[in-house]
């Protein structure tokens, strides 16, 4: 089935993720030298859980050819911030990873940006045991919480995967509601290997450096940098100096450099094929430091969000 047409086709009764753990189960076995009566007997208590930091650039690299494999989307998200395995004997078995998410939400406030992660991709190799992919998500929920600013965790299941977020459910988040997503998919005629992409990917650091360079104009490191910001520390009224992610600097920019650039952006959208895209349902899990913090929280979420509160778990397909 080609890339372009995946999406639309696919109309099996289970989701693309298990369809992916069906196709790859034979070569997984051979690749880890696992018999099945082996991973018949595992359970989730035989992997180890662990961070990865980004200057690990031997496993991240390894993480991206494990999501490139096992995940459905076959590729990272534009900003992956923390990353999560789960091995068994020394196997990748498992790949959790949060990203800034595409939108920042106000679930929790004009502030909830500063507490707020998205697990953009998760996926565990065919031959894991059941419940192997709840464990790794709640690990690096609590990792999170006791290493990191961030409380609130939001996700989205795909309904072109034929997805309804069994996962999210497993884990107790809170459902938000199938009202979520880009209103439009993209895909590049020139380069399919991408696959379909939301119009974010035209405003993304990379794309600018890319229409630079196609373009003939030279990118200068003082186009680009982090911003530094000063945010209060969650459990208390110290003040924090952190680093933002790095973002182009637009007022570094020659104004017709800018020009330019966001002209190339429009082209390169208006060569692209174009289709809408359905609602994706979104879940959200809060968890504090404490059962204080997370009582609070969940409070003001509730507040905050009245027809939130309650929602039943999407039950059918499609």
């Amino acid at each position: 089935m080609e890339i372009k047409d995946r999406f639309i086709e696919y109309n099996k009764d289970h989701c693309w993720q298990y369809d992916i753990r069906l196709k790859n189960i034979e070569e997984d076995l051979k690749l880890s030298n696992l018999t099945e009566l082996e991973i018949k007997s595992l359970e989730v208590k035989d992997f180890a859980f662990s961070y990865v930091d980004k200057t690990n650039i031997d496993q991240c690299k390894k993480i991206k050819e494990f999501i490139e494999r096992h995940e459905w989307l076959g590729k990272l998200g534009l900003y992956p911030t923390h990353r999560f395995i789960a091995t068994y004997k020394g196997i990748l078995a498992g790949v959790v990873i949060m990203d800034q998410p595409n939108t920042f939400s106000k679930l929790l406030g004009e502030d909830t940006k500063k507490i707020e992660r998205l697990i953009s991709r998760g996926a565990c190799i065919s031959w894991s045991p059941k419940g192997l992919a709840s464990s790794m998500i709640m690990f690096a929920i609590r990792w999170m919480v006791q290493n990191t600013r961030y409380r609130l965790f939001t996700a989205y299941s795909d309904v072109e995967a034929k997805e309804l977020g069994t996962i999210y459910q497993a884990c107790n988040f809170t459902y938000l509601g199938k009202t979520s997503g880009t209103q439009y998919m993209f895909l590049d005629p020139n380069n399919k290997s991408k696959n379909w992409f939301s119009d974010r990917s035209f405003r993304s650091r990379s794309a600018w450096k890319k229409y630079a360079r196609e373009l003939g104009i030279e990118w200068l490191p003082e186009w680009q940098g982090a911003r530094y910001n000063k945010l209060k520390d969650h459990e208390s009224e110290t003040a924090v100096t952190r680093t933002g992610k790095e973002i182009v600097l637009w007022e570094n920019i020659p104004a017709d450099i800018v020009l330019k650039l966001k002209q190339a952006s429009k082209d390169h959208q208006k060569k692209c094929d174009k289709r809408k895209a359905p609602a994706k349902h979104k879940y959200a899990y809060i968890l504090g430091r404490s059962k204080k913090e997370t009582k609070t929280l969940k409070s003001l979420f509730e507040t905050r969000n009245p027809k939130m509160v309650g929602l039943k778990y999407p039950k059918n397909r499609g």
